[in-house]
């Protein structure tokens, strides 16, 4: 079953329930894969990689807003932002923790044979593939810099 074909049957759930929160969130993916499909303009289906880093930039932009509203003091508008995330992030795959993560880096740093900050390029690239839509570049990139220093 297709992201999109999930999302709709979500969309039909919670416009049942009356959850507003959920609808909206849902009919956020909803466009962001319309845009990503038609922006190709073959009208094509987009791959399930691609509608990975389409539902991660959506998490990321709304963890982006939430922080903001929360240092400026803004709980009411954080709120509703973090409960977004919890629905849109059940379309990605399971995200690994923070120490399968650094094993992971541990692991590729001996492999390419890191030694310095200069390798840190090498390191990310690797990682990243490896780790695709399962953690997320922030969380990857301080791994690296703490272990390549």
């Amino acid at each position: 079953m297709s992201l999109q074909s999930k999302v709709m049957e979500q969309m039909k759930t919670a416009m049942k329930a009356k959850d507003s929160v959920a609808l909206e969130s849902l009919r956020a993916i909803k466009s962001e894969l319309l845009l990503a499909q038609t922006g190709t303009g073959s009208g094509a289906e987009i791959s399930e990689e691609e509608e990975i880093k389409l539902v991660q930039k959506l998490v990321k932009q709304r963890k982006d807003s939430a922080t903001i509203f929360t240092d400026q003091g803004r709980a009411d508008l954080a709120e509703p932002e973090l409960a977004q995330i919890a629905i849109i992030e059940q379309f990605l795959p399971e995200q690994l923790t923070e120490e399968e993560v650094e094993k992971i880096v541990v692991k590729t740093i001996a492999t390419v044979g890191a030694s310095g900050m200069k390798d840190m390029g090498k390191v990310m690239g690797m990682v990243s593939k490896e780790v695709s839509g399962k953690a997320d570049g922030k969380t990857i990139s301080t791994l690296v810099k703490k272990l390549l220093s």
